[in-house]
């Protein structure tokens, strides 16, 4: 009996499962990569707009607007815990920080003890660093340095561990998300939380942000994303939850409302624009 074309038929078929499947079911058949997370071609993309990020009429601009929600989130992320944390020396991880928008605001907060935000991006990052010097109040609590997560030593303690590790529009552009979360795991305290916002996969998103947002209005610049890489809330529910260790999965929905801003819509983490934050088992 010849089996061969039943193989290359079961290969096959297998190639188009795959290519349906969620991204983080996707990942768990690929090889584990042994390379830092950082796409050269995003980095490329984002140095080319460094000189206008801290222009609130710019290419940044979405970011701008969206910074107070990035707070309001991780608010309620603490309100929602038992017992929430202490009110001062909070320790911040921003990752792929960008020009500094959220790493700065964080810094100025009197609960807010550290910030260390990364960028692999030296343009951009040099960046974050010229517009943060124009506040003495930063210094010696903010600090960036231009790395990749997998560039970071580990934490060997509690105390080096942080209570809150956040990625704004972050996850979308790394080419492995679950690997790339599971770098970051141990950076965060137990009790502390991951927070992100991000894009869920859907046609509705594809519209409003491929062929609205870049293409026909370009609010945001052509190229900034990839949707095939845009990933769906319970996706990252599930890839937290399937492991003893992570508890409290929080979701917000966000619209862009054009001449409004961004405005929290109950449920429409389902079709576009969501934050969601998980935290650490105590």
């Amino acid at each position: 009996m010849n089996t061969i074309p039943l193989r290359q038929t079961s290969l096959r078929n297998l190639h188009l499962l795959l290519r349906s499947a969620p991204r983080f079911v996707q990942d768990q058949f690929r090889p584990q990569s042994t390379t830092p997370s950082v796409n050269p071609t995003e980095v490329s993309h984002f140095n080319a707009l460094a000189s206008t990020w801290w222009d609130p009429n710019g290419s940044s601009r979405l970011l701008h607007l969206m910074n107070p929600l990035r707070h309001d989130f991780i608010q309620a992320c603490h309100a929602s815990q038992p017992v929430p944390p202490s009110s001062s020396n909070l320790k911040f991880l921003d990752i792929g920080c960008g020009g500094g928008i959220f790493a700065e605001s964080v810094a100025r907060l009197r609960s807010t003890g550290s910030v260390t935000a990364i960028d692999p991006s030296p343009e951009v990052l040099a960046i974050a660093k010229g517009h943060a010097r124009r506040d003495p109040g930063l210094q010696g609590k903010l600090t960036y340095l231009n790395t990749s997560i997998e560039g970071l030593l580990p934490p060997k303690s509690i105390e080096e561990q942080y209570d809150v590790l956040s990625l704004f529009e972050v996850i979308e552009h790394i080419t492995h998300p679950a690997e790339f979360l599971d770098s970051c795991t141990p950076f965060v305290k137990p009790g502390g939380w991951v927070v992100m916002s991000t894009i869920a996969r859907t046609w509705a998103s594809w519209l409003t942000t491929k062929v609205v947002a870049e293409d026909l209005i370009g609010i945001v610049p052509r190229g900034t994303h990839d949707w095939d890489k845009y990933i769906d809330e319970d996706e990252l529910r599930g890839h937290f939850l399937k492991e003893r260790g992570w508890n409290s999965p929080q979701v917000m929905g966000v619209v862009y409302v054009p001449g409004l801003g961004w405005k929290k819509v109950p449920c429409s983490e389902k079709a576009g624009n969501y934050f969601f934050g998980i935290r650490r088992d105590e």
